[in-house]
């Protein structure tokens, strides 16, 4: 079953910088990473976002068309395409260093959609936060909507100046989706499962932690739901926990449980449902961790 989605957040020129010092740049960023894997899963996607003019911003139009990934009318802007320059340690992990303008215009967007996603910088930094908002709730009377936070403390500053803007976002969507050092961030704690059931208290139907090596853990009415973490020889670990996103939307979507119409049953959905959806999201991201860089799997790819 196919969905219809809409995409909201940045795009940006990844600039990757390995243990060896190499540099090689690719088209990036959470919501993009996010947009590109359900596109490549055969689903309808648009994506919301600020592209420049420049060569690389020509290369990211390359990358998302590619992927069957339609922009939204108002995309591409005049001037350069924002960068994040992402370090690799010895374990594949990035840290990142941001130059991002975000700005974006919302014009055109699709009537309907099955699910609206937005993700990390995008929601919470401003003046392109307000539109991020005012788009969930406009889609929220007919849609499903997806949040990840995915903390980048670059920009986004103390965890207590974006706090309340992320737990409103939270409390617009139905499903989040957080990594453990996200939630251990935000809140300055080690009890991040129970930071993460928290949330279902603003309102969520369903919150997911992703916890590495542990594995990934969700939250819903139906208990507390654990799965292992799929297998793989790890390249890296770059658009990971994207494509963990994009898999729980395309699980979704199988089980026909995207739409606002659909609200209470995904609020009711069994432990062993959910647990299916986990295994999904934990293959296809997988798949990601075991290439260089944000490269999620083809539909023609999965067996």
């Amino acid at each position: 079953m196919t969905g219809r989605f809409l995409i909201v957040g940045e795009v940006l020129t990844d600039i990757v910088v390995d243990t060896a010092g190499v540099r090689r740049e690719h088209p990036g960023g959470s919501p993009m990473n996010v947009a590109v894997a359900l596109g490549r899963l055969s689903h309808q996607v648009h994506l919301l976002t600020q592209i420049g003019d420049d060569d690389r911003g020509a290369l990211a139009r390359s990358h998302v068309e590619q992927s069957h990934v339609e922009l939204t009318p108002g995309s591409v802007v005049p001037g350069p395409t924002s960068t994040a320059l992402a370090t690799l340690d010895a374990t594949g992990a990035a840290t990142y260093e941001f130059d991002l303008a975000w700005d974006p215009d919302p014009s055109g967007l699709p009537e309907a959609v099955d699910a609206v996603h937005t993700s990390s910088i995008a929601a919470v930094l401003n003046p392109g936060a307000a539109t991020v908002g005012r788009t969930l709730r406009r889609y929220r009377e007919t849609a499903t909507i997806s949040y990840d936070p995915n903390a980048r403390p670059t920009l986004m500053g103390e965890p207590a100046q974006v706090r309340e803007l992320i737990e409103a976002n939270i409390a617009l969507s139905d499903v989040v989706k957080a990594s453990d050092e996200d939630i251990a961030w935000l809140y300055g704690t080690d009890d991040v499962e129970d930071a993460a059931a928290a949330w279902l208290e603003h309102g969520p139907a369903l919150a997911v932690l992703t916890r590495g090596a542990s594995g990934a853990v969700a939250f819903s009415a139906s208990g507390r739901v654990q799965v292992a973490p799929a297998s793989v020889d790890a390249v890296d670990t770059v658009g990971a926990g994207d494509t963990f996103s994009a898999g729980i939307l395309d699980a979704l979507a199988a089980k026909q449980l995207l739409g606002a119409q659909h609200r209470e049953q995904l609020a009711t959905l069994p432990a062993d449902e959910i647990a299916t959806v986990l295994q999904r999201a934990a293959h296809l991201a997988a798949i990601t961790v075991s290439r260089a860089g944000a490269n999620p799997p083809w539909s023609h790819e999965l067996t």
